[in-house]
């Protein structure tokens, strides 16, 4: 979401949108999923796509994304989604993402896609409107309201809270105060919440506003195909692997460190680093780093690429800034890493990333950042990855928690729960981490 007064114009426009009370006649078993991320990005194949090719086989869904103008120019890879959508029968609505200037551009789209959100309703039987984060929640809570129809929040993390720990915005301030106050408004009107974490089911749990009246919660983690992210036998050669971003929350320089560590440990050790579009950044801090770039493999990668490079890996590196917001954050490259058998070095305090790694034994987890603890942790991993059966632990693991099936199950039982199918979901529910 952009910044500086958006939140005044989007409840502006939502106010005109929804202007009477419901009047619009909810219809059947459909659903309308609406996501500020585009699908042409690496997060809406793995995160919105893939959950919904299998939902799709017992519920008609209509799709709702933001692309942004980079992909929506790419004439071959939008048709190539849509055929992929429409192959499994998902009526797919790519609009237009909007940048700037920053608040009319989230609230224009806003507006257009609660527009969109009413016409698709109303032309079809939609029972439930799922919302994925904050800004398509704003649109779902205006079609909610003009309808009568389910609202799903989909909430993945504490979003304005995330913008405080980036910096962009400041705990007293007018910005933090709306977003939460946009927060409480969807969790109380919310017929279903799901969240990454268990950590963040028992923050959301203590929120005063919600003490007797709490939702219907559900935690969803990040979950992976797991029949693409598979183990391919085991490398002789040791790489240590980074999948994804090294901005805002991620500590790219630990990781970094850490790697020097291993060098330290095993002479011949490379670093395998997949990213899209920060190779400048990373450059620059593997210069900083003293890093030679003869032993760094920098890549960009397609999504459908990312697990032949994730199987050449002989253990993972996930590591964010131990944040209030953290508590929410389910990495989807733990799945990914665990489900083609390679351990992850995390940190604690960033959602259940500690239960799981030390808890499953399937990675090594740093407390602090310290020289000392880089080097302990290291030596904790080379030795864990000499221990027979760890490789069958880690996919073992990602079986039971992080199974793309185990996620689409979660958001079937809900979907028929809120289309009245299953009148037992009360309180708060959760997938169980073991």
């Amino acid at each position: 979401m952009h910044e500086s007064g958006s939140f005044n114009n989007h409840r502006t426009i939502l106010d005109l949108i929804v202007s009477s009370e419901t009047h619009i006649k909810v219809g059947g078993l459909a659903v309308i999923y609406i996501s500020y991320d585009g699908m042409l990005e690496p997060l809406g194949q793995s995160q919105v796509v893939a959950y919904l090719e299998q939902l799709a086989r017992d519920w008609p869904v209509y799709l709702i994304s933001f692309e942004k103008e980079r992909d929506r120019k790419d004439d071959k890879r939008m048709a190539a989604m849509h055929a992929r959508l429409q192959a499994v029968g998902i009526a797919w609505t790519p609009l237009a993402y909007h940048k700037a200037p920053s608040a009319a551009a989230t609230a224009y789209d806003i507006a257009v896609g609660a527009a969109t959100a009413l016409s698709i309703l109303i032309r079809h039987k939609v029972r439930i409107v799922h919302a994925r984060s904050y800004v398509s929640a704003m649109i779902a809570l205006g079609v909610k309201r003009a309808s009568g129809a389910k609202f799903l929040f989909d909430m993945r993390g504490l979003w304005a809270d995330e913008r405080v720990d980036a910096g962009l915005w400041v705990k007293e301030g007018a910005l933090y105060k709306a977003g939460k106050a946009m927060e409480r408004r969807f969790l109380e009107t919310a017929d279903h919440v799901v969240t990454l974490t268990h950590a963040s089911a028992r923050e959301i749990d203590r929120f005063p506003y919600l003490q007797g009246r709490m939702p219907p919660i559900t935690v969803i983690p990040c979950c992976a195909d797991l029949d693409r992210f598979r183990p391919n036998g085991a490398s002789a050669s040791f790489t240590l692997g980074y999948v994804g971003a090294v901005g805002l929350g991620h500590m790219f320089e630990e990781a970094l460190t850490f790697y020097r560590a291993v060098r330290l440990r095993r002479t011949d050790a490379r670093f395998l680093i997949v990213n899209r579009n920060e190779h400048d950044t990373i450059l620059a801090a593997l210069d900083r780093a003293g890093i030679e770039s003869d032993r760094v493999d920098l890549v960009t990668s397609e999504h459908r690429d990312v697990p032949g490079l994730v199987q050449a890996m002989t253990a993972a590196v996930a590591l964010y800034k131990p944040q209030y917001s953290a508590v929410a954050r389910s990495p989807t490259k733990l799945a990914e890493y665990l489900g083609c058998g390679v351990p992850c070095v995390g940190n604690a305090q960033v959602g259940d990333m500690e239960e799981i790694i030390a808890g499953e034994r399937v990675g090594v987890v740093l407390r602090d950042f310290s020289a000392a603890a880089h080097a302990a942790a290291a030596d904790r991993l080379l030795a864990l990855l000499d221990e027979p059966g760890t490789r069958q632990r880690c996919v073992a693991t990602a079986r039971r928690l992080f199974s793309l099936d185990v996620g689409v199950e979660a958001y079937r039982q809900i979907y028929d729960s809120l289309a009245g199918r299953d009148e037992t979901a009360h309180g708060l529910r959760t997938v169980q981490l073991t």
